[in-house]
């Protein structure tokens, strides 16, 4: 009886010392994004481009404090856009056939929240109790934690945080999209500190054999913007 209490005494030790990594590890990740710092600002706007299928198609992002959020990528002469006004999120789609603008779905919007930086999503996902360490790897030769957070919808997804930067170095997420699981796998790379935001500057993403290359070119922060940008006209 004394060694199995020892043993069940001796696991909960191993749980709670895992929570507790855990928590060290996301506060950790939370100070070297500078996402305890985030909420000083009003608004970010950034200029990207994205290479695919040897296409460079011109994206335009915009943020605003709390939570509106806003991108618009060009292709062919035609905008896609995502936008969500701080309550309801919208998508302009021209490639699927239509220019109206076609009201998102909750998971939809949950998805754009991800993007936005305003929004600490490692935390939350932390305070909801959906993220789990899963032991460490390497990435390219760099020892990395192994965070794994459970999405919404049944999907997953698995953070490498570096050991030494707490800067994520690849995400691997496990997704379903029109009733077809697909695995998504990206690389950030190339962080900069712009104004006190702390961003990689380019991304590399894979899935379904085809990759898909985004690099930020310029980062503004405070510029004035108005709600209305956030609006579908």
């Amino acid at each position: 009886m004394k060694k199995l209490f020892l043993a069940v005494s001796f696991l909960l030790a191993v749980a709670a010392l895992n929570a507790q990594s855990l928590e060290d590890i996301i506060g950790k990740y939370t100070v070297a994004n500078k996402l305890d710092k985030i909420s000083n600002f009003k608004t970010i706007r950034i200029s990207a481009k994205t290479a695919v299928m040897g296409m460079d198609m011109p994206m335009e992002i915009w943020m605003k404090n709390p939570n509106k959020f806003k991108s618009v990528t060009s292709f062919n002469g035609q905008d896609i856009i995502q936008v969500f006004d701080g309550e309801k999120g919208y998508m302009v789609n021209p490639m699927a056939g239509s220019s109206d603008p076609v009201e998102m779905t909750a998971d939809q919007v949950k998805e754009i929240g991800r993007n936005n930086m305003f929004n600490n999503y490692m935390a939350q996902y932390m305070k909801d109790g959906k993220l789990a360490l899963e032991g460490e790897d390497n990435v390219n030769g760099k020892p990395a934690y192994k965070v794994k957070a459970a999405l919404d919808g049944g999907n997953s997804a698995m953070m490498f945080i570096d050991k030494s930067t707490y800067l994520i170095l690849k995400t691997v997420a496990d997704v379903s999209q029109n009733g077809m699981a697909m695995t998504v796998e990206s690389y950030p790379t190339e962080y900069t500190e712009t104004n006190g935001i702390f961003l990689p500057m380019k991304t590399t993403t894979s899935a379904s054999g085809m990759e898909i290359v985004t690099t930020f070119t310029k980062v503004e922060v405070d510029v004035p913007m108005e709600d209305s940008v956030f609006k579908i006209k």
